[in-house]
């Protein structure tokens, strides 16, 4: 492999930073009054970053290194522990955070208002593999 810049990196950036993209366009839409700068951290919404990124270096270890790989079995291990993660642990501790925030609300609470970060609903964390499967393929056939 005499290549300049790993293609399993180049995998991870364009999946991260497209899906991304893909979610300040989305947010755009719905009139969200986030930044591009925000949407690039921004936790949940569509697609998926999270679920993009780790399918997308699935895709391409399956496609480089064969999907009988032990290197695969351990991608395909990882992104389904993300992508689960983010549909139920995230998701509930956000729903969690927010019901936490409406009560300190409605108390008239001095407390300060945590950050309730929100998790992904399964339409997002499957849109967001489809979109890390289509990233990872393309990045395979522009690097060989």
């Amino acid at each position: 492999m005499n290549e300049i810049i790993s293609p399993y990196l180049i995998t991870i950036f364009v999946a991260w930073f497209g899906a991304h993209v893909i979610k300040y366009i989305v947010g755009s839409i719905k009139k969200e009054k986030h930044g591009f700068r925000s949407h690039l951290f921004i936790s949940g919404g569509m697609p998926s970053s999270h679920s993009a990124t780790a399918v997308s270096m699935m895709t391409i270890i399956g496609l480089r290194d064969g999907i009988n790989s032990g290197l695969f079995g351990l991608a395909t291990l990882f992104a389904l522990i993300v992508m689960y993660d983010a549909m139920k642990v995230r998701r509930s501790s956000g729903e969690q955070g927010e019901a936490i925030c409406e009560l300190i609300k409605e108390q008239k609470s001095k407390v300060k208002l945590p950050r309730a970060a929100k998790g992904h609903t399964p339409t997002e964390v499957i849109i967001g593999a489809f979109l890390g499967a289509t990233i990872g393929i393309v990045v395979f056939f522009s690097t060989i």
